[in-house]
């Protein structure tokens, strides 16, 4: 109890000395700030492009590819292939009995962003006659759906928030055609809202090729997948990989969540120390100032734990306040924010910034680690200052 009562009594006096010590302290505060604020801004990219992809997709839905293939863009599938994939077992029928499945094609389309006019590669995606049924998400919210065997496409809302040229009447300039903006469609957040969408055998005939790169298919359950699955395997006739659609998307934004991860802790850990650096220098120069009072109080009896316990805890006390503010900045600066980047497979990839609780935590533990870094020596020395010599300061 004795140790107890000597660190709450050092450490209010620490904290009563605060006041005194306001401009070195705010070196702490503002550079630990700085830390957490780039630390979470950064990895709420990160954050805001897996839960895009986490929205995208069903588990009822399967993608079909090309075996081998890592992605819709390299992969192909000849028609007598598509023609073999709709009688797979377990894949859902329409009232009239007809397999519902899109047989779909993608192309790059260069596009201008509203912000700073970048030219950028956005998906172009071609798609079947039944894309409304395998995709009852989509909702067209502005002008109309675009018509077979016309170059008329539809503009994800995303797209058309992000890039220049994608209003309903506008015409985007390509190789091979010239496309008009017909309709906007939402998908409910998902990573189709950054593409544009067309009729898969226009894109064909424009492109001239014979070919679909993916077939998407609404099974009649998520359980019917591996049935589904196993019986296009045992076709000697394709040579495909079948995969759920939810789990083909968040495989291919994980290579690019993971370099923007490392991105965030290489800046992040750099800086952190750049602050460590700074509350050692803090902490150093508020021991200096009160080798009187260490002195006194290690001569009426104090023990060395009551001085470590004491300059740890301011130290870690303007790290929580730094990591706090830092955490905020992020949150009402980048929270909600939208950005694009690649989505690997998909083209550019538009979604917002997500500043969750967890990443301000993270953010707030990061602050707390560098509080006790940068307060650690420092409290080492108060501790080990020996009776006599402090008194000798006196």
């Amino acid at each position: 109890m004795k140790m107890f009562r000597q660190i709450g009594a050092v450490t209010a006096m620490n904290f009563r000395s605060l006041p005194q010590r306001v401009s070195t302290s705010l070196v702490v505060v503002i550079g630990i700030a700085g830390v957490v604020a780039v630390l979470v801004s950064v990895l709420a990219m990160s954050t805001g492009l897996i839960r895009t992809m986490q929205n995208t997709g069903r588990d009822d839905r399967a993608i079909i590819m090309r075996n081998g293939a890592i992605a819709e863009t390299s992969s192909a599938l000849d028609r007598n292939s598509a023609k073999l994939i709709v009688d797979g077992e377990g894949i859902k029928r329409d009232a009239d009995g007809n397999p519902i499945t899109s047989a779909e094609t993608m192309r790059i389309l260069s596009l201008h962003k509203k912000q700073d006019d970048a030219e950028i590669n956005v998906i172009l995606r071609g798609v079947g006659p039944k894309m409304l049924e395998v995709r009852p998400e989509l909702k067209i919210i502005e002008g109309r759906m675009f018509q077979p065997a016309v170059t008329e496409v539809i503009v994800g809302k995303a797209a058309h928030a992000q890039f220049k040229g994608l209003n309903v009447g506008d015409v985007v300039n390509s190789r091979g055609a010239n496309w008009t903006v017909v309709g906007v469609f939402e998908t409910g957040g998902d990573a189709h809202e950054s593409s544009l969408m067309t009729y898969a055998e226009t894109l064909i005939s424009i492109d001239q090729r014979g070919s679909f790169q993916s077939v998407t298919a609404l099974l009649d359950s998520p359980s019917a997948f591996q049935a589904f699955k196993d019986s296009l395997s045992a076709n000697p006739g394709l040579a495909v990989d079948v995969v759920r659609e939810r789990e083909y998307y968040q495989q291919q934004s994980k290579t690019m969540s993971t370099i923007i991860s490392v991105i965030a802790y290489v800046v992040g850990g750099i800086m952190a120390v750049g602050a460590v650096f700074a509350a050692l220098n803090t902490m150093y120069s508020a021991v200096s100032a009160r080798l009187q009072e260490i002195a006194t109080l290690r001569a009426l009896g104090f023990g060395s734990t009551a001085m470590v316990a004491s300059v740890l805890a301011e130290a870690l006390v303007l790290a929580l306040i730094g990591g706090v503010i830092g955490a905020l900045i992020a949150w009402l600066f980048f929270n909600g924010n939208t950005v694009s980047t690649s989505g690997g497979g998909m083209g550019q990839m538009v979604f917002e910034l997500t500043v969750s609780p967890q990443l301000m935590i993270l953010g707030i533990v990061w602050a707390c680690i560098i509080g006790v870094l940068g307060g650690f020596f420092p409290a080492m020395r108060a501790a080990r200052l020996p009776v006599a010599m402090a008194l000798r300061a006196i």
